[in-house]
């Protein structure tokens, strides 16, 4: 026990960005999207990440985000494809006159979609990661996944939703636990039931008082998935803990908003790095893992079909 105190120590992670420059590139993005018919979107979604990871630091080395908008152009062709063909059967069976056979075909394929997605997602957004060059990775298999993730949503819908808080952990625990930084390992260590009663306080309460404990609702879902989580190597280990509070989120939200309306919008930008900042601001790293001592394990992996499919599907809230 001696030991592990003398070696634990602070990791610090920080959040930099500044809107006045995330609002340039976001502007020049939105404009080249727009005169390309969408077609630069690839492109402004790399140039984005490359500057949020640039802008995130640990121990004061940023983050690098190595995709391309090259890469996700070839990830968002197939991505068309895909949800094309499934327009075109949907459409086709409705000229056939039987809508009820393609709506079934359709929900069916996104349904067989959705996993796919979201591991694909994952594998690609973790292998182009890196800090201190070195790369994160993410070791999940797809049809066991899709398997595990076929099977929770039946529960889900047998028990008309309430299995949802275990689908909700059990992904997020198979996804982060599959995730690699170096030789180091993520774990995360959330339970269906703590999960489900936590929403269900939230939910009653928030009705009782109006919406007002919606923001200490917030504040307990990131304690829940933030203190949860932890990345171990052997024998060593960093745990996260929370330390946002009902009042944090409630001032950020607040000002976030008004930011919007007084802006009409065009405050985005400055939302945006406000709640990235606000997120790093309020999360704190300790262990005694040895940053300096991790190994290069992963391999790069740069098809972005997964990236551009859960785009489409806006996963963005499971990533």
């Amino acid at each position: 026990m001696e030991n592990y105190l003398d070696k634990k120590q602070n990791y610090q992670l920080d959040f930099n960005g500044k809107g006045c420059d995330f609002f340039g590139i976001v502007i020049v993005n939105w404009l080249l999207t727009i005169i390309t018919l969408g077609i630069y979107y690839p492109w402004a979604k790399a140039k984005q990440l490359r500057f949020i990871y640039s802008a995130t630091s640990l121990n004061g080395d940023s983050f690098s985000f190595h995709g391309t908008g090259k890469e996700m152009f070839k990830g968002f062709i197939k991505a068309i494809a895909i949800f094309g063909t499934l327009y075109g059967l949907l459409f086709l069976f409705i000229k056939l006159q039987m809508p009820f056979v393609g709506a079934i075909l359709f929900y069916l394929g996104f349904l067989a979609i959705l996993p796919i997605a979201i591991h694909g997602s994952y594998r690609y957004r973790m292998s182009r990661t890196s800090w201190r060059g070195i790369r994160f990775g993410y070791r999940g298999d797809r049809t066991e996944f899709v398997k595990l993730f076929l099977k929770w949503l039946g529960l889900t819908i047998i028990t008309l939703g309430i299995y949802g808080s275990w689908m909700a952990i059990n992904m997020r625990s198979y996804l982060l636990g599959n995730v690699r930084f170096g030789d180091a390992e993520f774990d995360y260590d959330g339970d269906g039931s703590d999960y489900f009663m936590l929403n269900l306080k939230g939910y009653i309460l928030s009705i009782f008082t109006l919406g007002i404990y919606l923001f200490w609702w917030q504040k307990e879902l990131f304690e829940y998935y933030v203190n949860n989580l932890s990345v171990t190597k052997e024998n060593e280990k960093i745990e996260f803990t929370s330390t946002a509070t009902g009042g944090n989120f409630f001032s950020l939200a607040m000002v976030n908003i008004l930011i919007l309306i007084f802006t009409l919008g065009l405050g985005y930008a400055w939302v945006a790095m406000r709640t990235m900042k606000f997120i790093f601001e309020h999360v704190e790293l300790e262990g005694d893992l040895d940053l300096n001592a991790l190994a290069q394990t992963e391999e790069n992996y740069k098809d972005a079909t997964g990236e551009d499919l859960s785009d489409f599907l806006n996963l963005d809230a499971v990533m």
